[in-house]
């Protein structure tokens, strides 16, 4: 016989969490489910509250992001996660904050007015401005925000304007293939942003109506690729939502303004920065109030050179203040003593003021903020890569062309075939031959030419770049390889060159692979590291002068005058019959 259990009170049934707490009470048998809940939302403390009001943040349901890069929640069990939580909480120093509603009326009403004065003519602003339908207006927002995101405002115009001319709506975008977009997103670099815009149009065509969400909360929730900034972006400008936004201008602005020097990517900065700006924005223009201050940001408070005599808001900015009350009283105390009498937090150091090993630099002025955050330099890798080509293919030369994967880096793009290899792999030029051997078959292996090797110019051979003739003594020249950084990745690439001459021509390709004329080669979705390739090896074949902008070879205006050791080796190497050699040594 089972012997049944006794029945226990809720406080005998304290257990071992999961997470590891000893705290978490067991629901007892017998009781609702619904009154369990509301038992464990009493608070206990008022830390316990705060965090409870925090949860959905630390579990992940509500994203926090800044300049639109996703900010890691917190681990909510660990205790630095628990000493975070209770430290936001402490109010920082006024000096850092807007606490005079006159002050916020004033920086509203001084940027507006620059901005309607000084406000550049952009290809967006125009159509958004002239766009009646709030669908088309939001479209045309969204494909501009998206387009600047790490990318200059002048590199966007050209690529904005002929987007915008061959799909001048959603339903356009949601129509066209993956390869047309890749095809005219080539070179504006971070190519998932181009894929993620026409899934998103997509789904506002196919789940949504055809109609874009209203708000920044349900653009962020419903649309992939679009973050906390791009969405207060499109629901400010198209729809008129009173909601700051901030970016790496808007960071700027705000951290000069308030003179806040702590580390911008931090998550306590992070968070001030996004209520400043929402208690800044204009209510009655706020879509105007988001660009002037990323104006601002782009024209006049700029990273390296600002120009503060013409900032409309420079009478409520700390960090001018700072500027002029330190030549003002620069002979009355040492340089870069701190400004305890404004910054005066209650307790401790202040965590928005710049820390002790970032002190205040003189020589900088405005430019001490903000803090540059500490980058981890990308990662190298290398590559050899190979331009197959078939000179007499029908139609003119043809090169060989492949598909990369549907995910990860350059996802989609066509690329010369190549294989991952190390920079001075024995077993590189093998593994090359193998991989272009499964895209077109055998193939004579001596013809695969590495034109990255180091050699020596005969006399009289010029630069294959630039046609330069070095002089009678040279140094080896440098190896003809491409090197080219992505955001996270140093990719060298390995130039490698094969021409099938003499060869029946092919014209069928495998899945994955093209044979593309050189003409359609500019115009396909290839990514700017393989435009560099090409030139490599256009810039190697008989006859050409073509290649990279700059030569590798160093003409003699542009080196620097040797020493006189050197210019007395150098002319122990020359030939008998320069004119120089007995000059120089005396």
């Amino acid at each position: 016989m089972t012997r049944r259990a006794p029945r226990l009170s809720s406080r005998h049934l304290q257990k071992f969490s999961p997470t590891g707490h000893t705290s978490v009470p067991q629901p007892a048998r017998g009781k609702p489910m619904s009154i369990w809940r509301a038992i464990m939302k009493k608070p206990r403390t008022a830390v316990r509250s705060c965090q409870r009001k925090r949860a959905p943040c630390q579990e992940g349901r509500e994203k926090r992001v800044l300049s639109g890069r996703q900010v890691k929640p917190s681990t909510p069990n660990g205790l630095a996660g628990r000493q975070e939580e209770v430290s936001l909480q402490a109010s920082p120093s006024p000096y850092h904050l807007f606490r005079d509603p006159a002050d916020v009326r004033v920086f509203r009403e001084n940027l507006l007015s620059w901005y309607d004065r000084e406000k550049r003519d952009l290809p967006w602003r125009r159509r958004a401005e002239g766009e009646v339908d709030l669908d088309r207006r939001a479209y045309a927002v969204w494909v501009s925000e998206v387009m600047l995101q790490q990318t200059q405002v002048a590199t966007v115009i050209d690529y904005y304007t002929r987007w915008m001319q061959k799909w001048p709506t959603l339903q356009d975008l949601a129509s066209a293939s993956l390869e047309e977009v890749n095809q005219l997103w080539a070179g504006l670099g971070y190519y998932s942003r181009g894929r993620r815009l026409q899934e998103g149009a997509r789904k506002v065509v196919e789940e949504l109506g055809g109609h874009m969400p209203r708000t920044a909360e349900t653009l962020q929730q419903l649309l992939p690729g679009v973050g906390r900034y791009t969405a207060g972006a499109i629901a400010s400008i198209a729809f008129g939502q009173a909601t700051g936004v901030v970016d790496g201008n808007v960071v700027r602005v705000l951290c000069r303004v308030r003179a806040i020097g702590a580390d911008p990517s931090s998550t306590l900065v992070a968070q001030l920065l996004w209520s400043l700006a929402q208690q800044l924005v204009d209510p009655a223009r706020p879509g105007d109030w988001n660009q002037a201050a990323m104006e601002l940001g782009a024209t006049v408070c700029t990273p390296q050179h600002p120009r503060c005599s013409q900032c409309p808001v420079q009478s409520l900015c700390r960090a001018h203040q700072r500027v002029e009350r330190e030549r003002l009283l620069g002979s009355r105390g040492p340089p870069g003593s701190p400004d305890v009498e404004e910054c005066a937090p209650r307790a401790g150091p202040c965590r928005l003021c710049a820390p002790p090993t970032a002190p205040w630099d003189l020589t900088r002025g405005v430019t001490n903020f903000p803090r540059k955050a500490g980058r981890r330099p990308p990662r190298e890798e290398c590559s050899a890569t190979c331009v197959l080509e078939q000179p007499g293919a029908l139609g003119g030369p043809r090169v060989l062309l492949v598909q990369r994967p549907s995910s990860g880096l350059l996802a989609g793009l066509w690329q010369f075939p190549a294989v991952t290899a190390e920079p001075s792999g024995p077993r590189q030029r093998e593994a090359l031959l193998r991989e272009l051997q499964s895209w077109a078959g055998p193939l004579p292996a001596p013809r695969l030419r590495h034109l990255g090797q180091v050699r020596e110019p005969r006399a009289g051979q010029g630069c294959g770049f630039c046609g330069h003739i070095p002089g009678p003594v040279s140094a080896p020249w440098p190896s003809l390889q491409v090197v080219h950084t992505f955001s996270h990745i140093k990719l060298t690439y390995q130039v490698y060159g094969l021409a099938l001459e003499g060869q029946t021509p092919v014209t069928v390709a495998p899945p994955g692979a093209r044979w593309l004329t050189r003409e359609e080669f500019h115009t396909a979705a290839v990514s700017t590291a393989m435009k560099k390739v090409f030139r490599v090896y256009e810039g190697q074949q008989p006859g050409t002068r073509k290649g990279p902008k700059r030569c590798p070879v160093s003409t003699p205006s542009s080196r620097k005058k040797p020493s006189p050791g050197q210019q007395l080796l150098d002319s122990f190497f020359r030939p008998p019959d320069a004119s120089s050699l007995n000059s120089t040594a005396q």
